[in-house]
């Protein structure tokens, strides 16, 4: 239509210039005054005039009408001036004229298919900016839009969201590819609509997560049943080429009654409750539950606190003496480490071990204890030379694989005899893989430290590991000690006691709790405790002043 609409209008060109120079190139010629040659200037005339017009015409469009409105403009002086304008120029005129219409109407075509194709244009936009292009469903601005609505209009009924999530997907895609992953997509996408009422929404928010609006409910419990039902039928077997696949999904749900909550609100309570189906093991759907989610939110707050902590320098390493049962004098002691928080104050190792264990803060909370008691311990030297160190190592630690040069690094940094410090592990950590403990234990034996198998007696087959680690300690279990009181208590600490004689190992008593247990110990000549009644652990100044006055009392 385009290459139509500028023919003609270069036809309009030539034709207003014939009309223009009619009277002086063309009269003369119709008369036989000018003669054939005359004839041919003025038709060579028009041609390169009209050519040089339409040249200027595509840079500035407004030139093609110029000679339009001249040649008009000069059948109007010719018509007032001599009264008549002749055959051939009436003709003209008329043929302008009709060209110009012409040219009107082939414009309004044109203006109609670029209005269509602009309307095409921007339904498609339309389109694009609410539906997702993988799967055809609603995305997250139609979600949004659709979720505002029906809180809107929830009266006294409930809204319900429902957030899934495909567990697994990244795998799928990693291993067999992007297109069975679209493939998989557009299957979640069909089964999730065909599980929803005509007025329900289902969109995808993005990757491998969807949404189901559900609004005006009367029974909560239809939101439990859409989703186990979905999460039910995502289940089923799915074959894809040669390959048979699931879409395993967790799901959480979210449940507001009228319209007095956010969609930023409902949409985070059902994150939430998303996150617990995952934790749960995932394949299941989960309600959020205010009190159950302010557990999880107070976590999640402990977990932020635990992580500035370490940044901040919050920990402490307090010491627990270990003494010498034939006396009791301290001899060495057990650093453990102390989170001062500044709002709930100073929380012992059992308030947030666990949680540092799992985050994989360990390695470097550990780190800075080793360093920190080792410090300490070498200031201690000079008041009680041979004075013993007790650091434990914990499972993230052993297998950390710099653990062994750190522990080098520590102890030429800080001077302290590598033969005073003792590593601790639990026999449990040591048992997660036998054979890389007894190597990593063996390294560090090599440095010249001490090994320690802390809790001993609790684990199973304690006397075939004893002959595969490198252990020189082993520390009685305060359970043992604790039940000497009655009558098969003391049988079982005094045959603990008697593997460490057979195997040549240095006894340790912990959680000695009172004289008795003391004294009991000392009959079954038990060398080392540790425990309440002699000291609980303190901060390094505390037990600075217990070795002052310790040195006090023997010179």
């Amino acid at each position: 239509m385009d290459r139509v609409r500028r023919g003609v209008d270069d036809i309009m060109i030539f034709t207003s210039l014939l009309l223009l120079g009619w009277p002086t190139l063309f009269d003369d010629a119709a008369r036989g005054d000018a003669g054939v040659p005359g004839l041919f200037v003025g038709i060579g005339t028009v041609l390169v005039l009209g050519l040089g017009v339409i040249v200027l015409a595509r840079r500035w469009p407004l030139v093609q009408y110029a000679p339009v409105a001249a040649a008009v403009l000069m059948a109007g002086v010719w018509s007032a001036r001599y009264g008549e304008i002749g055959t051939e120029l009436t003709w003209l005129v008329i043929a302008v004229a009709a060209i110009i219409l012409v040219r009107q109407f082939l414009g309004a075509r044109t203006t109609e298919g670029l209005v269509r194709d602009l309307t095409r244009q921007r339904a498609q936009l339309a389109r694009q900016a609410f539906r997702d292009p993988l799967t055809e469903l609603g995305n997250r601005k139609l979600f949004m839009d659709h979720a505002i609505d029906a809180l809107a209009d929830a009266d006294d009924t409930m809204t319900a969201v429902i957030l899934f999530d495909l567990d697994g997907f990244k795998e799928v895609n990693d291993t067999y590819g992007h297109a069975t992953g679209d493939e998989l997509l557009r299957t979640a996408a069909e089964r999730l609509s065909a599980n929803v009422r005509t007025n329900d929404t289902v969109s995808r928010l993005g990757g491998d997560e969807f949404v189901v609006l559900l609004p005006r409910l009367v029974d909560d419990q239809i939101a439990d049943t859409v989703a186990n039902r979905i999460l039910r039928d995502l289940s089923q077997p799915l074959i894809v080429g040669d390959t048979v696949l699931t879409i395993p999904a967790s799901a959480g749900i979210a449940i507001t009654r009228g319209s007095g909550m956010a969609v930023d609100a409902v949409m985070r309570e059902a994150d939430l409750a998303l996150y617990q189906a995952k934790a749960e093991g995932k394949g299941v759907a989960r309600r959020y539950d205010p009190a159950q989610f302010a557990a999880a939110e107070q976590r999640r707050h402990e977990e932020s606190d635990l992580r500035r902590a370490l940044d901040d320098g919050e920990f402490e390493v307090f010491y627990q003496p270990i003494v010498d049962l034939d006396g009791e004098r301290t001899v060495g002691v057990e650093a453990l480490v102390r989170w001062n928080h500044p709002e709930r104050g100073m929380l012992p190792p059992a308030a947030f071990l666990d949680m540092a264990e799992t985050l994989g803060l360990l390695p470097r909370l550990g780190g800075w204890v080793l360093a920190e008691a080792c410090r300490q311990a070498a200031v201690w030297q000079a008041q009680e030379p041979g004075f013993e160190l007790n650091v434990n190592l914990s499972a993230s630690q052993l297998g950390n694989p710099a653990l062994i040069d750190e522990v080098r690094a520590v102890l030429e940094s800080t001077g302290l005899p590598p033969a005073l410090l003792v590593l601790e592990l639990t026999e449990s950590v040591a048992l997660l893989d036998l054979v890389e403990s007894a190597r990593v234990l063996g390294a560090l034996k090599q440095l010249g430290v001490r090994i320690a198998l802390d809790d001993f007696g609790t684990g199973f087959s304690s006397l075939s590991h004893l002959g595969t680690l490198p252990v020189d300690v082993v520390k009685i279990d305060k359970s043992f000690v604790q039940a000497m009181q009655e009558g098969s208590g003391a049988s079982v600490a005094e045959a603990v006691l008697q593997i460490a004689r057979t195997f040549n190992l240095s006894p340790v008593a912990e959680g000695v709790e009172d004289a008795t247990q003391a004294s009991r110990l000392r009959e079954l000549d038990c060398a080392q405790a540790q425990g309440y009644h002699f000291a609980r652990p303190m901060p390094a100044g505390d037990l600075t002043a217990l070795l002052t006055r310790q040195s006090a009392l023997s010179s």
